[in-house]
């Protein structure tokens, strides 16, 4: 129900004058996904890849109004898809004013409420809750209790003077006050299983035991949990009749397509350089390589994050070289990749036996991803131009101490530069620190593929003349 501030109703007689009908958390997701759907608007924006596999079983799921798991390695977007799903509550919607667990003012549920919806009639104050307020998440630990998720009691009010057996003594925890919303569940296995029981009280049973007394309390709540596979499907790390009370095991996955990749970095990365998306591109490809490396540990996975952190320490290194030198605007180069590797390890578990090697290996995928992206990118284009610079013995430096100016002049008018930027993104108008990037990625794309000869040494990269003969 979308309403402007002036037309909200500010009392229940109000409400009932307005037509407001209520729906339960569930009806309301499958009627605004409805809508979308027959609009053919975006039901689940800024998620990417997911759109022919993760999302029709998930729209599926919501339709039938089942409370579901998302089950996926680490750094699959899990999170975000389900912080993504509350947008399709209500923007607006109401409450009784003052309530700890959100009650709907034409059914109230909580022994204060009750009491109050008696006293007041229509006079029942009525406050609006915009749909952000409406969904709650945790991460579960091993050291959740059943008072941060349940309730406990509350020492402030029994000191007033109330009996443990009165339900107003109960300091609610978040999943009651998550009612008539949405409640995400981070980790869900990782919760103690006495904590499992006490959840699937909730959710099957309707009740909340506090203290050895129970509290009859039907909410109303639409509940999305996240786990790993592993854990959740093999380890036993989570109680049946929980796990049998989803309606819905939903498989995430990483990104397959390369173009999907570089959309989620251009999406989420915040990149304080110009970064070209060839350059994107060879990181999207060096993430895919450790993901199907035997030496990486895919059960741990290799999160989307760590392309988004390896995106923007390529831009931030450029901005570093950019502010030594003396360049406006900061553009990214090939030779900014390998020098940021060292910060990203940490984001990586390899397998046992790979000690010492981890930067070898990274350095090695990388080099793949740079060659592949070479030749995809420039594939039947004429780079003759590029290799004459070196027919005489000539070469050419560049690194972080040489500026783009330095780097054009050395390799003077290059025939074909403009179809080498036309192929790499940089249209009508790129600027000489593009142009710049473009000849570095050409000279590097030439080294891998054993055109010309490169020789690194204290941050200084020489490109020469090759003495390996043609590209196998």
């Amino acid at each position: 129900m979308s309403l402007h501030d002036h037309a909200r109703p500010a009392s229940l007689g109000e409400l009932r004058a307005s037509g407001y009908e209520s729906r339960t958390v569930k009806e309301e997701l499958r009627a605004n996904l409805l809508q979308r759907l027959r609009a053919g608007e975006e039901a689940f924006p800024g998620i990417v890849g997911f759109g022919d596999t993760v999302l029709p079983d998930l729209e599926t799921a919501l339709l039938a109004g089942h409370d579901l798991v998302l089950l996926g390695e680490r750094g699959q977007g899990k999170t975000r898809l389900m912080r993504t799903v509350a947008g399709l509550l209500d923007e607006w919607s109401p409450v009784i004013a003052g309530c700890e667990i959100n009650d709907d003012p034409l059914a109230p549920v909580c022994v204060r409420c009750r009491r109050l919806a008696a006293e007041r009639g229509d006079d029942l104050p009525v406050a609006w809750r915009h749909r952000d307020d409406r969904y709650a998440e945790k991460l579960a630990t091993p050291d959740t209790s059943v008072g941060d998720l349940i309730g406990d009691v509350d020492p402030v009010k029994v000191a007033e003077g109330r009996t443990l057996g009165d339900p107003e003594t109960v300091h609610y925890g978040l999943v009651p006050r998550g009612n008539r919303g949405i409640f995400g569940l981070n980790e869900l296995p990782d919760l103690a299983e006495r904590i499992q029981v006490a959840l699937f009280n909730v959710l099957e049973e309707r009740d909340i035991q506090v203290r050895g007394y129970s509290l009859r309390l039907p909410l109303d709540l639409f509940l999305i949990a996240t786990a790993n596979p592993e854990d959740y499907t093999n380890r036993g790390r989570i109680i049946t009749p929980l796990k049998d009370r989803f309606g819905a095991e939903i498989r995430t996955h990483y990104l397959t397509e390369v173009s999907d990749e570089i959309g989620l970095l251009r999406q989420e990365a915040r990149l304080v350089a110009d970064v070209g998306d060839h350059l994107l591109e060879v990181i999207a490809r060096f993430t895919a390589n450790l993901r199907e490396s035997t030496s990486i540990d895919q059960r741990s996975g290799v999160s989307a994050r760590f392309a988004i952190a390896a995106a923007e320490s390529v831009a931030a290194a450029a901005l570093r070289r950019s502010a030594r030198l003396g360049e406006d605007p900061a553009v990214a180069r090939v030779g900014d990749l390998a020098p940021v590797l060292p910060t990203l390890l940490g984001k990586i578990e390899f397998e046992l036996g790979e000690e010492g090697r981890e930067r070898a290996l990274l350095e090695h995928l990388l080099r793949l991803a740079v060659a592949v992206t070479f030749r995809e990118r420039l594939a039947g284009e004429d780079l003759a131009g590029f290799t004459t610079v070196f027919a005489d013995g000539g070469l050419v430096e560049t690194g972080d101490g040489t500026t783009a100016e330095g780097l054009l002049g050395q390799v003077g008018p290059v025939p074909g530069l403009a179809r080498v930027l036309d192929r790499l993104g940089y249209h009508d108008g790129a600027s000489r620190s593009q142009a710049a990037d473009a000849v570095e990625f050409v000279l590097e794309g030439l080294h891998l593929t054993r055109r010309i000869d490169k020789d690194t040494i204290d941050g200084r990269t020489v490109y020469g003349s090759a003495d390996r003969g043609e590209p196998e």
